[in-house]
């Protein structure tokens, strides 16, 4: 027999018995769907958050208090960072463009009897061009605000749908601990940024947030959240960087270790991308069992088709088949079920991944190499697990099988 009349054999058999065909491959789809699925989801949400971070504003570095060893051991890390700090990298540092500074904090806010603890965040005018945000109705709060520590707010595009529907919320009126404030801006919906929703926050001029929210604390300053600084260019962010840590090194006197951190943001796509490819990696461990468990089922039908269809060896043998003939046939068999299986869960993987990306804000992330890596290990599984039972049938004696039929 050749090769081609062993496909034509062995394609009739499995269509004879067309139901435990299709439990047998079964498993082979199970693994190939979760396989792919599993990689194109953590690709997915490796670019949902790779564009989460860009989105922050081009070329932006963090300063955040205390250094990491201090952030690794404690959850009340010291405030280490003022607001003078902030205005002297705005004004020593020549790489950088522009500079903000946040002060948050979790309050009651309360509208036309409404209660709501909101995240309050007091910043800079500068916040727009840092952090890359625009605003959708009204204006930003300016310099003189500041000075003035003017009882004036911004609000996220999600809040201010939340506290005033469809009408203006521009020149409405909250309460935030006893104290009035006038809503002169909304901004722009753009979702979350590293774990903070400006979406659904209210922000307002640093200094009120201090005076009359937060309160001083710090005699060297008004203590700081973290401060945001943006690069000139991107070939400047590690001048930056480098620059800013001695400026703070020189404005702190230390002479240890820094008790603050800086960030880039190519640091933070570098940590979301092992985090999110070490996670893709171990979700399609997982999923791939699942086409270890196929492989086992393809050898355990194939070792019963081998004692079904001990008669028909045994004629075959009798009539001149050799055993490299019945070996061929059923590894032919076991291969098929597998790349069909494969092929399959291919399709039903991908078709998942489609419909994850439709029904939250991930990406679909389609690998053709994952995608042929699936198919091939499916393949080579077939082939793996196929050997036994095929050798198995070869080995049979045509006499001793025809009598035993």
């Amino acid at each position: 027999m050749n090769f081609l009349e062993s496909v034509k054999m062995a394609g009739k058999t499995l269509l004879s018995n067309k139901l435990r065909s299709a439990l047998t491959m079964l498993g082979i789809v199970i693994g190939n769907a979760s396989v792919i699925a599993m990689i194109g989801i953590g690709e997915g949400g490796q670019k949902y958050v790779s564009g989460q971070l860009e989105s922050l504003g081009p070329n932006v570095l963090f300063v955040i208090p205390g250094n990491r060893e201090t952030q690794r051991i404690s959850r009340d890390v010291p405030k280490t960072l003022v607001l003078e700090d902030a205005e002297a990298i705005a004004t020593q540092v020549p790489t950088i463009a522009a500079v903000t500074a946040e002060l948050n904090s979790r309050q009651v806010v309360t509208s036309r009897n409404r209660n709501t603890s909101i995240n309050i965040i007091g910043t800079t005018p500068s916040f727009l061009a840092v952090r890359n945000f625009e605003i959708d109705k009204g204006r930003f709060f300016t310099n003189v605000d500041m000075k003035r520590s003017n009882q004036v707010v911004v609000l996220g595009a999600k809040l201010a749908e939340r506290f005033f529907g469809n009408s203006n919320a521009v020149g409405q009126q909250l309460r935030i601990k006893d104290a009035s404030f006038q809503v002169i801006g909304v901004l722009t919906a753009k979702g979350s940024n590293l774990g903070v929703d400006y979406d659904d926050a209210v922000l307002m001029p640093i200094i009120t947030t201090a005076n009359r929210i937060v309160g001083r604390t710090s005699p060297y300053g008004l203590e700081l959240t973290y401060i945001t600084a943006s690069a000139k260019n991107s070939d400047s962010v590690d001048a930056a960087q480098f620059q800013i840590t001695n400026l703070l090194r020189l404005r702190h006197k230390l002479t240890g270790e820094d008790d603050f951190t800086i960030n880039t943001q190519k640091d933070a796509l570098q940590t979301v991308g092992q985090i999110t490819g070490a996670l893709t990696i171990m979700l399609a461990a997982i999923a791939g069992i699942s086409l270890f468990v196929g492989g086992i089922g393809i050898m355990n039908i194939m070792l019963v088709s081998v004692t079904e269809r001990t008669q028909e060896i045994g004629l075959r043998k009798a009539i001149g088949a050799t055993e490299q003939d019945i070996l061929l046939q059923f590894m032919i068999e076991a291969v098929i079920v597998s790349a069909i299986g494969g092929l399959v869960g291919t399709a039903v993987g991908v078709s998942g991944i489609f419909l994850v990306a439709a029904l939250t804000p991930l990406e679909a992330g389609i690998s053709p190499l994952a995608i042929a890596m699936a198919v091939g290990v499916s393949g080579g599984i077939g082939l793996f697990f196929g050997v036994v039972p095929a050798r198995r049938a070869a080995k049979l004696d045509p006499i001793v099988a025809l009598r035993s039929a």
